[in-house]
């Protein structure tokens, strides 16, 4: 079907076939039987759902007709729903308009020409060829391709799309009967939350802790150390793990572990893990409990095999594109008044889905620079907009308590700084680091009214909250110094109510949920990545269920070069075509569109098929996710 043969504009739609978008009688299909289904079938229920839609697109003799019936089809059915001349809405619809006018605007966004070339894919042109029979064209989609289309015609109409509790209409009720409907109503919400919070296990757990306290044990006994030793940071860094045979020693790993270990030497990638952090592993093998724990310091083959390609191939690794950012050595920086410092690139526990793996060096191989930080700084002082420095890298905790000391008090001497980020990950992966000499650096530069010192953490899991974390927390809380979490919200801790579980004990034990940031759509961190779709999901879902206190933190998508755009807002973001691997092409707008004349960024998501068959491999409810399709 092409564009060049279309010579007269055709009329639009007939309003017979119009009059049909209404129709209440629409079938309904299980999620898990949507996934089960062979690409045949799924064609037919294409069919089913968007008689309309895929009448237009069977009888348009040419594609810009088709786009201009389209075009007329779905602004007439945006109006039976949300013109001011609009009659009454069915009550079963008025609780998803959201999801309606959502699912409208993609559609419509497809079917535009800037949209295509945007994103370099025409899903209407595979679209109408499958729709027609072409057996070529069904072969070149995958199956969340036409899944996308189904659940898109089905949210068009306010089809529900998961099974939904009956609950007692509350409408037709008044006062304190309504009020104790409510409360009961309420009270299944907190119940249901409280069932998924039990699959998980945080590290206070009273098992947990025994038996790590053994592998503990058997690591010092591996190395003949004491218990001083053990709580020494500077034991911990320079007896990190990096190989195979050394983590072996202490723990059972899986097949695929141990080939994603032999992959990073092969491809001369770092492995870093702190002996703290290795006593959490379960010391028999992958279960429940470490998963998310292992995921995050253990390397898969195709991460380590994709880096090691790059590199060879000269590819540019710096996917965020710091490099045009920093307008010296040292320095980042996107915002007007915070930008960031980095004295020192390593860390004695390096994490796969890390945004700066292509900088990282072994913890052995770094030098402290300190001639570049002073120039830095020096650049700081001499802009007279900054006020406020995030120092991160690599982890600056990592530092020399003596080398630390010195950049904190040169940032502090800037009388403008009003306050001083530090970015580590030291409370999960080293917690030992905070002593007395480290506290009492950190309370000379914490001075309320005039300077303020927080630490901005990465906590993934709840297993990474143990007793020695409580106490490293309460010990930085008693100086009146806050810390807030960034999670990277990631395959592992995405299931239902996993990461609400989380927010939930960081809070009780004095961390403030801050960000929740969208995996970065780096290739070699495939296995990381999730859908934006289940972010927008878990805010709205599961987040909105906590106190409004817990719940604090932001979901974003960090834009390459520009810096944060918030998931939440059609303002920010639109989703704007789904290419033929079924992955969404996301339109990012910048912070600062309104401002100036700024470029936007496409972005490809990954499939939200592919998402649901792997959690249906883990045995995950897929009723439980099945309005995932519906968040854009």
């Amino acid at each position: 079907m092409s564009e060049s043969k279309h010579t007269a504009p055709v009329a639009p739609l007939a309003s017979e076939v119009i009059a049909k978008a209404g129709d209440m009688t629409r079938p309904q299909y299980p999620v898990e039987d949507i996934l089960h289904a062979d690409r045949d079938r799924l064609v037919e229920i294409l069919r089913e759902t968007g008689p309309e839609f895929s009448h237009i697109l069977i009888t348009a003799p040419c594609l810009l007709d088709a786009r201009m019936r389209l075009a007329t089809y779905l602004s007439n059915l945006e109006n039976q729903y949300f013109s001011m001349f609009s009659e009454k809405i069915p009550q079963g619809r008025l609780g998803k308009l959201g999801a309606i006018r959502g699912a409208i605007r993609m559609l419509k966004n497809m079917v535009k020409i800037s949209s295509e070339k945007a994103a370099g894919y025409s899903a209407l042109e595979d679209l109408t060829a499958i729709l027609k029979g072409d057996r070529r064209a069904l072969k070149r989609v995958s199956k969340g391709f036409l899944c996308e289309f189904i659940y898109l015609f089905l949210g068009m109409h306010g089809y529900c799309l998961k099974r939904l509790r009956v609950n007692e209409d509350l409408h037709d009720k008044s006062g304190r009967e309504a009020s104790l409907l409510r409360s009961k109503q309420l009270d299944r919400y907190s119940n249901r939350m409280g069932r998924y919070f039990k699959k998980y296990k945080c590290g206070l757990d009273e098992v947990l802790v025994g038996k790590r306290q053994r592998l503990k044990q058997s690591i010092m006994d591996g190395y003949g150390a004491t218990e001083e030793d053990w709580n020494s940071d500077v034991w911990q860094k320079t007896h990190v793990f990096k190989d195979l045979d050394s983590i072996s020693k202490f723990v059972t790993l899986e097949e695929d572990e141990i080939e994603g270990l032999r992959s990073a030497k092969r491809n001369s990638i770092d492995v870093h893990i702190t002996p703290y952090y290795l006593s959490l592993f379960n010391r028999k093998g992958k279960n429940e409990f470490d998963r998310a724990i292992r995921s995050l310091v253990l390397p898969s083959v195709h991460y380590c095999r994709t880096v090691g390609q790059n590199r060879r191939c000269g590819a540019d690794l710096d996917f965020m594109g710091e490099k045009s950012t920093s307008p010296i050595d040292g320095i980042t920086r996107r915002y007007p008044h915070v930008l960031i410092l980095k004295p020192f690139d390593a860390c004695p526990q390096i994490c796969v889905y890390c945004q700066r793996n292509w900088e990282i060096k072994d913890i052995d191989k770094a030098k402290i620079t300190s001639e570049k930080i002073d120039k830095a700084i020096e650049w700081i002082k001499n802009d007279s907009q900054v006020t406020e420095v995030l120092v991160t890298g690599g982890d600056p905790m990592t530092l020399p308590d003596k080398e630390l000391d010195r950049i904190l008090g040169k940032l502090s001497e800037i009388k403008r700084i009003e306050r001083i980020r530090i970015g580590t990950r030291m409370f999960v992966t080293m917690p030992m680091r905070f002593n007395d000499k480290l506290l009492a650096i950190l309370e000379k530069y914490h001075k309320l009214g005039t300077r303020e010192v927080t630490i901005m953490t990465h906590f993934e899991h709840t297993a990474e909250i143990t007793p020695d974390v409580l106490d490293a927390v309460t010990r930085v809380r008693k100086l009146g110094i806050s810390i807030y979490n960034q999670q990277v919200f990631t395959y592992y801790n995405s299931r239902r109510f996993e990461t609400c579980y989380l927010r939930k004990k960081l809070k009780l034990i004095g961390i403030d949920p801050y960000y929740t940031f969208n995996t970065k759509g780096k290739e070699e961190t495939s296995d990381f990545r999730v859908p934006i779709a289940r972010i927008e999901q878990e805010m709205k879902e599961e987040a909105r269920l906590l106190p409004g206190i817990v719940r604090t933190d932001e979901p974003v998508f960090n834009v390459p070069r520009l810096g944060k755009s918030h998931l939440r807002a059609w303002q920010d973001h639109e989703p704007i075509m789904v290419n033929a691997k079924g992955q969404r092409v996301y339109r990012f707008y910048p912070w600062e569109s309104n401002m100036a004349n700024m470029k936007t960024y496409i972005y490809t998501d990954v499939s939200i098929y592919n998402y649901m068959i792997r959690l249906m491999g883990e045995k995950e409810k897929m009723n439980d996710y099945a309005t995932i399709w519906s968040y854009f």
